[in-house]
């Protein structure tokens, strides 16, 4: 609310002049109280209407069908002129999101038909050129998805270049993860009420994150070489009674998503090791877990506000939504 618009209340007779001053300190004061205390809410904000969907479905059956051509090497690079030239009038005259997802994802997908992976060369080389078209893409658009495809590419040369091999140093993947969770986190600080484009930044970010992380340090757990049952299956539990400590904290309910995949697995693992004796075991874990996710999402402030009380008023806080 601002002052011109209370004004024209005045004009109307529906105010007195003298209660201006006071209503728009009022106002103020209530939009800044909702900002800091508005729970700090992961906002889907790339979806507004069914429109954005109805035209999302028309890019990807375009997209579909153009890969049925079978275009060869750079002829794929026409697609992607064409849907950059699209997203000139959907994503920055329109400002649609969703359809702007699928304008990229549909872009990435062509441009990684113009080489091949099946040689590190040819394999460098196409994710340099992905990354590069994802980064574009965010420089003229400011679209905050863009980020993701910028993070996974910059992996993927990276273990391109250093030779990794990740089916061997899963724990790379937590390293990669933890990196990236540094960056969102880095977003998330400069918007701790969630309000601007830098929260949908780390959003992204964080939900590509959370997967690294978990896989990279789940499958170095599990793995036939590592820590033996049940004490494996203990401590994925554990991680994940951390990992969700860590996500309340931020406020960033997308970082659970994978944890709780592996934290059903490791309780199944424990009742089929025979340390809990419990029959149709699957279906309880199933029901637990249910349990658990509808409550924390109905409480999930509650809880928050309940469990980091003793450190709500210290300084490391004041880089979180306020708890």
């Amino acid at each position: 609310m601002d002052k011109h618009t209370l004004q024209g209340a005045v004009v109307r007779g529906i105010i007195k002049d003298e209660q201006v001053e006071p209503l728009l300190v009022f106002l103020n004061e209530d939009e800044q109280q909702t900002a800091d205390t508005g729970t700090g809410e992961e906002q889907l904000r790339f979806v507004r209407s069914f429109g954005d969907i109805f035209i999302t479905l028309g890019i990807l059956f375009v997209a579909v069908s153009l890969s049925r051509f079978e275009l060869q090497a750079y002829a794929n690079l026409i697609p992607v002129a064409a849907f950059a030239l699209t997203a000139e009038w959907l994503v920055r005259v329109r400002r649609l999101a969703l359809p702007g997802i699928a304008i990229l994802l549909s872009m990435l997908y062509f441009t990684s038909q113009v080489g091949d992976f099946q040689t590190q060369q040819h394999g460098l080389f196409t994710a340099g050129l992905m990354t590069a078209v994802a980064a574009a893409f965010y420089l003229r658009h400011k679209m905050p998805f863009s980020l993701l495809p910028i993070a996974a590419g910059i992996i993927g040369i990276v273990t391109f270049l250093l030779r990794i091999d990740l089916g061997e140093l899963s724990i790379v993947l937590a390293g990669y993860g933890l990196a990236i969770f540094a960056v969102a986190m880095w977003f998330d600080i400069q918007d701790t009420a969630r309000q601007t484009r830098l929260s949908d930044c780390a959003f992204w970010l964080h939900l590509l994150a959370a997967p690294l992380i978990v896989h990279g340090v789940m499958v170095s757990l599990l793995s036939p070489a590592g820590i033996e049952a049940p004490y494996r299956e203990i401590l994925t539990i554990l991680f994940f009674i951390g990992f969700f400590l860590l996500a309340l904290y931020v406020d960033r309910r997308a970082l659970l998503v994978s944890s709780i995949s592996y934290a059903i697995y490791a309780v199944i693992q424990l009742a089929e090791g025979h340390v809990i004796r419990l029959e149709n075991i699957t279906l309880f874990v199933f029901l637990l877990f249910g349990v658990f996710i509808v409550f924390f999402g109905t409480y999930w402030y509650r809880a928050r506000s309940l469990i980091f009380a003793p450190i709500a008023k210290k300084s490391i806080s004041a880089y979180v939504p306020r708890i």
